[in-house]
């Protein structure tokens, strides 16, 4: 197995520079244009992608990278993928919960992933065979196996009452514990074993496959609603899990007739 071990303190330490960008920033009013799909983008979405990819370049010249805001640049089987600023309506609004997101892929396949929050001072960050961290301190996820018992997250909560009406019915009437979210700190904190499952929707690839690296580091699981691995071209509905039996649980419970 290849040694990542460097490349995710690298990938750790170029968040770190890009966060003081995002950061001077926030809460000062910025600037948003409404991009095709109809999501907000700021300017310090694009000067915080623009500091991780001068970061990338200087570090890995020969590696691709695809990122929100520019897309991709070079090509090759190694790519690093980003997400400047993960929720900039949150970011928009003065709430600090929105993230930073930098994953590396091998053909496609997450290895490497770091989750960040500028705001909140949290930086989450794992691999294959390196475990994952928050702050540099070992996290794992819980041992929760039954949705009755669940810290369940349902992100995109709208879209999904919309779009998934019977889904959205049956997640509302599930679990222990229920929260309307969005965004990737709710997987942060199932790595953190803070909470159990998130059911997610209507993402890209930058905001699902760095999450997934950091999930499946800290021994938990997230694929498509299907039960399939995530890769650059899943549907962009996933299911963020603790432990497989919950995991199957909520492959259940989304793919009901």
């Amino acid at each position: 197995m290849p040694d990542y071990s460097s490349r995710l303190k690298r990938a750790v330490a170029m968040t770190d520079v890009a966060a003081s960008v995002a950061l001077s920033f926030f809460r000062r009013d910025p600037e948003i244009e409404i991009k095709a799909d109809e999501s907000p983008v700021t300017r310090a979405d694009k000067a915080t992608e623009r500091s991780l990819r001068d970061s990338l370049q200087q570090h890995f010249p020969q590696e691709a990278i695809f990122g929100e805001e520019f897309g991709q640049t070079g090509e090759g089987t190694a790519m690093w993928i980003i997400d400047p600023i993960d929720g900039t309506r949150s970011f928009i609004a003065g709430l600090p919960l929105f993230g930073m997101l930098l994953g590396y892929l091998v053909e496609g396949h997450p290895k490497l992933g770091v989750i960040r929050m500028p705001a909140l001072g949290e930086v989450y960050a794992g691999g294959e065979g390196l475990g994952a961290t928050c702050n540099g301190q070992q996290i794992r996820v819980s041992s929760c196996t039954a949705l009755e018992d669940a810290r369940l997250f349902i992100n995109e909560g709208d879209k999904l009452a919309v779009a998934e009406p019977a889904v959205f019915g049956r997640l509302v009437r599930s679990g222990q514990l229920r929260r309307m979210a969005a965004d990737c700190y709710p997987h942060a904190l199932v790595a953190r074993g803070l909470a159990d499952a998130v059911v997610d929707y209507d993402l890209q690839p930058y905001d699902y496959l760095p999450v997934s690296a950091v999930v499946e580091a800290a021994g938990g699981l997230m694929t498509d609603w299907q039960g399939n691995p995530l890769k650059m071209t899943s549907d962009g509905r996933t299911v963020t899990a603790a432990t497989p039996r919950l995991h199957a649980e909520l492959l259940d419970l989304l793919n009901r007739p």
